[in-house]
Order: structure tokens, then sequence, then C-alpha cells
């Protein structure tokens, strides 16, 4: 049994996990990269296997840093299985067309402006190559085992950090490998918790805030500050937020601070992306996995403005009233936000507001260091206030991870550190081998070993 690291090394971006047992080979996610332009480009190359090799492809979640790759997968020879939660094969009917969508567009725009370096600029991957890949998909459910191809059997459990979230156990040859995806909080406001995982003898572990502890102070006293401060300058308060997840719970969070007196009740909060719409649906049909009730379901999709067209989008740019806007895309990487960050980065009245981590390289990164950014070829001041708020995040923190690893009754024989950047995930593998005496590494890009 080996495995080869293809993603999620050095970064929080481009999940790829292959395990080869015999002549069977899984891939465990198929994620986009994004951030440094060195990251990248590795969507544009090739995988060391051939697509048409692989027996099957397995999901941890939806999002496109664990999900974007596979319409390139399936165009370039994969025609195996797509095994995932049921939640995560919904979230994807609805995610993998849009990013197609948005790719073909931003390529089409890029080539009428002239503003790009390839000429002409192609689109990585379309909304057909998006909607075939579909076709593979076969979602399981928790806790049921399945076999992705020849030597391997597998489950899912849940990990809490988006609706559909997985942690999954492949084993072969009587060993068993654990990846845990992104890990949720075990008092998320939203989400139900991680499940308890008690043995395997390796384990992938993420470390997106491996270096550090979330605020303990309750993010809508933060959020609500913000808020009313931009408000009552005049300002937009932009909010950058993954559009599975943290939209849904920043627009519950505006629920609660508009009941609350904390935020203007009349202040117009607009959530543009039809994407989000539809992904807050399906809290109505996945209960098991979050904490709301039927009136707080429907309070996510009550009390806020969904922005459908595109049309409706560029007249809100045009507004310089006070109201709260939230547009997909955590880390700023494209589709509608960045329109609104053209509009609104260079008014001093306004606040961009981040809801997660910023992947280096990104704009949400540079926005955050202060620096001017590029939008669609052109450079776009920045003069309104930036903030962060990190306990909005879905992802489990440094202490949490490490309670989480402390349910398993037996340290692994080696748990590998992925999906953070370089200072997080190292800082998180002296506190694994100080606190639990685990035998820890974080791999480097395209790492290939033996689990013997």
């Amino acid at each position: 049994m080996h495995i080869q690291f293809l993603g999620a090394n050095g970064t929080v971006t481009g999940a790829k996990y292959l395990v080869r047992a015999g002549r069977s080979q899984v891939l465990v996610d198929c994620g986009l990269f994004d951030g440094y332009k060195q990251h990248r480009l590795r969507n544009w190359e090739g995988l060391p296997v051939a697509p048409a090799e692989l027996d099957a492809v397995i999901l941890t979640q939806a999002d496109l840093d664990h999900s974007g790759y596979l319409p390139v997968l399936v165009r370039n020879g994969f025609r195996g299985k797509v095994f995932c939660s049921e939640a995560t094969y919904e979230l994807c009917k609805i995610l993998l067309p849009d990013k197609g969508l948005q790719l073909e567009e931003e390529a089409s725009h890029a080539n009428r402006r002239g503003f790009s370096k390839h000429s002409p600029a192609l689109a990585l991957y379309c909304e057909a190559d998006a909607r075939n890949a579909l076709r593979l998909f076969a979602p399981v459910a928790f806790a049921t085992p399945f076999q992705p191809g020849g030597a391997f059997t597998a489950r899912l459990a849940p990990g809490g950090h988006i609706l559909g979230a997985s942690i999954v156990q492949l084993t072969a040859q009587g060993k068993t490998i654990t990846f845990s995806g992104d890990l949720g909080r075990p008092n998320d406001p939203l989400m139900a918790p991680p499940a308890r995982m008690e043995h395997t003898d390796y384990l992938v572990v993420e470390s997106t805030y491996g270096n550090r502890r979330h605020d303990p102070t309750d993010p809508a006293v933060l959020l609500g500050r913000t808020i009313g401060d931009t408000a009552a300058r005049g300002g937009v308060t932009l909010i950058a937020a993954a559009t599975l997840g943290r939209a849904q719970s920043l627009i519950y969070q505006m629920h609660l601070l508009k009941q609350s007196g904390q935020i203007p009740a009349l202040l117009p909060v607009y959530l543009d992306s039809p994407l989000a719409r539809d992904a807050s649906a399906l809290f109505q049909t996945h209960g098991a996995e979050h904490r709301l009730d039927a009136g707080q379901c429907a309070a996510l999709r009550q009390g806020v403005t969904i922005v459908n067209s595109m049309h409706e989008s560029i007249a809100l740019g045009a507004q310089r009233a006070p109201m709260v806007l939230i547009a997909g895309s955590a880390m700023a990487s494209g589709g509608r936000v960045l329109h609104h960050l053209a509009a609104f980065a260079s008014d001093p009245r306004n606040t961009i507001l981040f809801a997660g981590c910023q992947a280096g390289g990104t704009r949400g990164a540079a926005l955050l260091a202060g620096r001017s950014i590029k939008i669609h070829g052109e450079h776009v001041p920045l003069r309104a206030q930036v903030v962060q708020v990190h306990n909005l995040s879905g992802h489990a923190d440094a202490d949490e991870i490490l309670g989480w690893l402390a349910q398993f009754r037996h340290p692994p024989r080696q748990t590998f550190i992925t999906h953070g950047e370089p200072d997080a995930a190292d800082e998180l593998r002296q506190r694994i081998a100080r606190q639990l005496n685990w035998n820890c590494r974080v791999p480097s890009y395209a790492d290939s070993m033996e689990l013997a």
C-alpha cells in the first residue's frame, strides 16, 4: 500500500491523495489549486497517473479545493466512479457546473478585453465538462462500507465542516488509512461536530488553523460591531465567504443580529450567489448533519435578498447606501465578488470582511496585507477597511484538532499533516509530537511512500 501526495502540501488548496494497493488505484479528493502562480499552474499539468487507470475517486467534501479538478480528470479519460456522501453529491451538482460556466465567462472576458498573456485565453474546463463528470457520481450513506475498486474497502463518517463533509477510511491489505478532510468544530453554531474516530494505522490530517486558536469571543459580537460601525459611516460591508457553509452561517448570524438589535433591522442584506441560495435549501433535507431546527432553517432563506441575475449584481455595485453584501468566493479568487471589490474597495467608508483562511497568493491575502489588487487586468486601489473574523471559520483550530486526535485509542503508525500553509502545518506537527507523542510528518508535493 502506497500513498502519493499530489496537492494540499504547503497550501490549503488542491487536495489530491493517490493511494495504491496492488493493481488498485484510488484518488482521495480531486481539488483545484488556488493562490500562488506556481500552485495554480499545477491545474494545467497532468497527474503522474493516467486518469483512465484510476479505479475510483473518493471526495471528502464538495468545496472546489477538494472537488474542482474532477471535470478535467473526466475529460482526460477517467471512467471510474466518484464516491461521496449524499449531501456532497447534491452540492457538487450545484457547484461544478457553476464553476465551469464561470471559467468560460472569465476566458471570454479576457479575450474581449485583451488582458490575458495567452492568446486566446482558454478555460480550464467548461460547464459541459462539469456535467459530464456528474454522471460518474455514486453517493453513499455515512457508515456504509463500499468497495471503490480492487483491493479497497471504504466508509465515510461525518466531518462536520459543511454539509456532506466526510472523514474517509480506506482499507486494503490489512491496513487502514484515514483522511480527516476539513474537520469541523465541536461547537460550531450550525454544523454537528466531526465523528469520533478510534483506530487507524495511518492518518492524513488537515492543518488549516494548525498554528492558531480561534478567538473565544462570540463572532456575532465582532460581526455586529463591524457592520454597525460601517453602516454608521455610510459604508457597505462586503463579505467574501465560501458559498457552502460560511454563507449560510453568515445569513443566520444576520438574522440573530437583527433580532437582538445589534444591527439595524432595516439594513439591507444581499446574498449575491444563486449557488448559496440553492445550498441553503439543502439544510432542510440533511437535518442530521446540522444543529438547526425547521424554523432556523427557514431563517436561512428569510431576511436576505437573493441576487439572481448579473444585471441585478451590477446594479448593486452602483449603490452607495449602507448595506451588507455577501458574495461567493472565500478567497476572492473569482465570481461576482470581483466586480464588487472593483466597485467598493477604493471607498474608505466601506469594509471588506473575510470569514475564513486566506491562502498565500490569493487576492484575499493581498487585501489583508493592505495591498492593492488586480481585477480583470486593472489595478484596484485599496482604501476600504479590511477585516478578518477567524472564528467565523468552519475549520477546527489547533486545540480542536488536538481534541479530535486525542479520541484515538492508539497512536497511528504515522500521521501525515497536510492542507495548511507551511508554518501552520509544521507547528501542528510539533504540537502533536509533543503532546501526544505521535510519529508525524509534513509531506512535500509529490512525495510518495510505502505504508508498511
